[in-house]
């Protein structure tokens, strides 16, 4: 692609739909629109055409920072060492016998 029709190209967003109250909103896929109102717009036409969602968010791919999958160990090997966050020594009363 030339650096000419890169530079026409119409932003990329991440869309996100909430499927019902209460619920976390969960990544559906990218689209390319103008605006964030057109982005909302289109993302409601193409990812909850059957009325299954009850809020959408978009957010533009390039203002989203995320960490890199090679740094995993950084990020989250050093939980293993608070036991405290998992409390697996606790012994459970059996009216709890669901957890």
């Amino acid at each position: 692609m030339s650096d000419a029709a890169v530079k026409n190209e119409w932003p990329l967003w991440e869309v996100f739909v909430r499927s019902k109250a209460g619920l976390d909103h969960k990544h559906c896929g990218s689209l390319h629109a103008a605006d964030p109102q057109m982005a909302i717009q289109l993302a409601r036409d193409v990812y909850t055409r059957r009325q299954e969602g009850t809020s959408v968010w978009v957010v533009r791919s390039d203002q989203i920072t995320a960490s890199d999958p090679g740094d995993k160990a950084a990020y989250f090997d050093p939980m293993a060492d608070k036991v405290y966050r998992h409390p697996t020594f606790y012994e459970l009363p059996k009216s709890l016998d669901h957890m």
